[in-house]
């Protein structure tokens, strides 16, 4: 007789064997102004070395989720480049695949038209994977995950759809979807977006958010995905139409994030919502800090992702006032810092910072070269800038609005190629 966690891990790969996953990649992020001109949210580079997309990526290879679809439609090129050449080494021998599954108008001559529709209109794709349950995840939040463990709570629960959910202040909760529960965590109420958001009884401070992560049956996802498709009346989205449907007529249940969280330190789950400029650097920079709370570094749960071939970081001179030098920061592969400062910041590759510059509180895209004398603080450069000698930026807020893109609220400046009037276009 089998010990009882070893059942209990049969049981959860039993369920990832059966699943597919479908991750939600099309949208724009109009929030984060022209970092998304020419490429999609989950494309952004993130950590010094990652894409977005590569979170819910891993989250499902790690959970032994290995038949995954990414569902993809805005200005897709780089994302779809970027799942080719980094995600290709999955066993199609084994029936195991990352493929795209970008807008092709399979149903009707129209493109997705909510989350809902973007799934619909994939539905014959689902069906020749014959999976027993489907997993929905959106492709644009930073996130540790097993999803192995929500589908044993689905199961258990008897639900006909399962919501990943966490607790947010009750300030933050109008950009989410906000549910009420139960004693048994079945979902008697659902909000979505509201100004006004319902908050939890035992912390009237707080409110308990979808995350945008559905687990459903799979035969019973079918019949309300065609339910949804012929009601003229319906937006065709999962937060709007779907979700309130049935929680008045079927089993729901939420699930709760610190259940299925990976490297909980006991009080609190990563995940953060990187959608507009101040929340993107934000993020950044936690991962400069000598401890952050997501850990890159985590051999048991890995963020796997594609790694352009360069060679290592370099620091050169060493003279008083030109002197290569980074502290707090993440310097990636391929960077040149060459008799200047990099001080808390993130350096993706290829990047070449020129004597007696300046880089404090920033975050670099691959490809940027900084000439000498610049000055940057609390910038976000885009890929592919060049930026000229002597060109100081975050200290005069009133002129980098001239020419650069200033956050309202915490005053980060994006610079692009376009702003310097420079004709690359970023990936």
């Amino acid at each position: 007789m089998l010990p009882q966690d070893h059942k209990s891990e049969r049981f959860v790969s039993a369920l990832t064997k059966s699943t597919v996953a479908l991750i939600l990649a099309g949208g724009r992020g109009t929030r984060l102004k022209d970092l998304t001109q020419w490429r999609a949210k989950p494309a952004l580079p993130f950590g010094g070395k990652f894409r977005i997309i590569d979170f819910p990526l891993s989250n499902c290879i790690n959970s032994g989720i290995r038949r995954v679809g990414v569902l993809t439609q805005y200005k897709a090129h780089s994302l779809i480049q970027h799942i080719q050449r980094g995600w290709s080494f999955m066993h199609g021998e084994f029936n195991e695949f990352v493929e795209v599954l970008p807008a092709q108008q399979r149903i009707e001559e129209q493109w997705y038209k909510g989350t809902a529709d973007a799934v619909f209109q994939n539905i014959d794709i689902l069906r020749s994977h014959n999976p027993e349950f489907v997993i929905i995840l959106a492709g644009d939040h930073i996130y540790k995950m097993d999803y192995g463990k929500m589908l044993a709570g689905h199961v258990r629960c008897q639900a006909d759809m399962s919501i990943a959910c966490l607790t947010v202040p009750l300030a933050d909760a109008t950009a989410f979807g906000v549910m009420s529960v139960n004693s048994t965590n079945r979902v008697v109420g659902f909000q979505e977006k509201l100004k006004e958001p319902t908050p939890m009884p035992s912390h009237p401070d707080k409110a308990l958010a979808s995350m945008g992560i559905y687990v459903f049956n799979t035969h019973f996802l079918y019949e309300q995905l065609l339910r949804d498709a012929h009601d003229q009346h319906s937006s065709h989205d999962f937060g709007h139409d779907i979700i309130p449907y049935l929680i008045s007529n079927y089993r729901v249940y939420a699930h709760h994030f610190d259940d299925s969280c990976v490297g909980n330190d006991g009080t609190t789950c990563y995940w953060r919502d990187v959608g507009t400029i101040d929340a993107y650097w934000d993020a950044n920079m936690e991962m400069t800090k000598v401890t952050p709370e997501l850990n890159q570094y985590d051999k048991v749960w890995p963020i796997w992702t594609y790694q352009e071939q360069w060679p290592p970081a370099k620091f050169v001179f060493d003279d008083e006032c030109r002197r290569g030098s980074a502290v707090d920061s993440i310097i990636s592969d391929g960077v040149i810092v060459s008799g200047a400062s990099v001080c808390r910041s993130v350096l993706f590759f290829d990047v070449h910072v020129n004597s007696y510059s300046t880089v404090e509180d920033s975050v670099i895209f691959p490809n940027v070269r900084i000439g000498e004398r610049v000055f940057l603080k609390r910038v976000i450069v885009d890929r592919g800038c060049v930026i000229p000698d002597g060109m100081e930026v975050g200290l005069n807020p009133d002129n980098d609005r001239k020419r650069f893109h200033v956050s309202e609220k915490s005053g980060v400046t994006l610079i692009t190629p376009d702003m310097l009037g420079q004709s690359r276009y970023p990936t």
